[in-house]
């Protein structure tokens, strides 16, 4: 067998195999719209903690959704963490609306924490629910949400309950993009696994992190990753080698989220954190553009200039690829018609990774809500993702 064509099947062969594990495994995730909301009378207080730094645009629709839960024993807090914009004013608006929300303002970052870690770990110590849940400032939910992930807690004694949510932003390539970037997480992270105890799968969501105080105590809490960019997919990290109970559902149907406004918003989004899911290492990022670049953009450019078998193989790559992004997008409740997207993001995904890696290693470190931390210390205090 030639060498082009070798390289053709192998690549197929991978392809197939990866895109039947996904398959196979999102089947597998549970969806919260099986779960009713619970019926308990003496439900347990949950504290809903949402940090805030900037978030003028987006807080007031996003408390809308919280205040309207039908939860009865429920409390809100929110972290104004040192926003610049009208934030702080449209949370004192909301609470003479709303006295019942708390709202915490905090104007300095202590050494040491990253900003959103800090807000958390603030609004968690505030909070007096016996289940906190983590959440962001853009974050919609429907009415039920908080009943039915409760009711999942207490009926099956979890101490951590993480969601899935739903993208709703507009736009064709920010779509592909996104649903590219989930498929990536998805291959990476299992979170069809999370809840089995002999698996070290885990998982967690910044949209959706429901966690028992007694557990969110044990592990350390934020103060135990302080600074690590990825905050939610830590907590889920440390919940699990404690040897807690930990379940990823679908909330698809229950979360919702304007992830980022533009593709350009995304790719400056993900600069502070793609680094961090090779936990700094250079060769590992590398190795990740190089798989990346082998698996979906090389069968492109083999189907246009491989001939016979070869070209055969790397088109049913190309093929294959395009089927699992039409049915993806599909599932998501998006249009199949991003499916000729696919052929484009890989190409960003390499930019993004690449001068996420390059800008990291330029200024020795990450610049996130104007503070710089650095790279010597990220790479000392952090522990891997994968």
């Amino acid at each position: 067998m030639e060498a082009m064509l070798l390289i053709a099947v192998t690549i197929f062969i991978i392809m197939a195999w990866l895109t039947l594990d996904i398959a196979l495994g999102s089947l597998k995730l549970g969806s919260l719209g099986d779960i009713g909301p619970t019926a308990a009378k003496d439900a347990p207080l949950v504290s809903i903690i949402v940090p805030a730094c900037n978030e003028a645009e987006t807080i007031a629709p996003a408390l809308a959704t919280l205040l309207a839960q039908d939860y009865v024993n429920l409390e809100i807090v929110v972290v104004n963490d040192r926003s610049t914009d009208g934030t702080g004013e449209i949370l004192r608006e909301m609470q003479l609306r709303h006295p019942e929300l708390i709202v915490l303002d905090i104007d300095e970052l202590p050494e040491g924490w990253l900003g959103k870690h800090h807000a958390l770990h603030c609004g968690a110590a505030l909070a007096k629910g016996d289940i906190l849940l983590f959440t962001d400032a853009d974050i919609h939910m429907q009415a039920t949400t908080v009943g039915r992930a409760v009711n999942r807690l207490e009926q099956t004694g979890l101490d951590h309950l993480c969601l899935i949510f739903k993208n709703k932003a507009k736009g064709w390539l920010l779509n592909s993009l996104i649903l590219d970037a989930g498929s990536g997480l998805f291959l990476l992270f299992k979170p069809w696994l999370a809840g089995n105890p002999r698996s070290k799968r885990f998982m967690g969501v910044g949209a959706f992190n429901m966690v028992r105080r007694r557990a969110y105590e044990q592990v350390g809490g934020h103060a135990a990753i302080k600074t690590h960019p990825i905050d939610d997919l830590m907590l889920g990290k440390i919940i699990k080698e404690a040897g807690l109970r930990q379940e990823c559902l679908s909330g698809y149907d229950f979360v919702t989220v304007d992830w980022y406004n533009s593709t350009g918003a995304m790719i400056d989004g993900l600069m502070k954190n793609i680094f961090a899911l090779a936990n700094f290492n250079t060769v590992l990022a590398l190795s990740g553009v190089l798989g990346l670049g082998l698996l979906t953009i090389l069968p492109q450019w083999g189907l246009l200039f491989a001939h016979g078998p070869a070209r055969l193989f790397f088109g049913l790559t190309v093929a294959l690829r395009l089927a699992f992004f039409s049915q993806a997008a599909r599932h998501s409740g998006l249009s199949p018609w991003l499916a000729p997207a696919a052929l484009i993001t890989p190409c960003l995904t390499v930019y993004i990774i690449l001068r996420a890696t390059f800008l990291t290693l330029k200024n020795n470190g990450i610049l996130w809500r104007g503070s710089h931390y650095s790279l010597d210390e990220l790479r000392r205090k952090n522990r891997s993702l994968l």
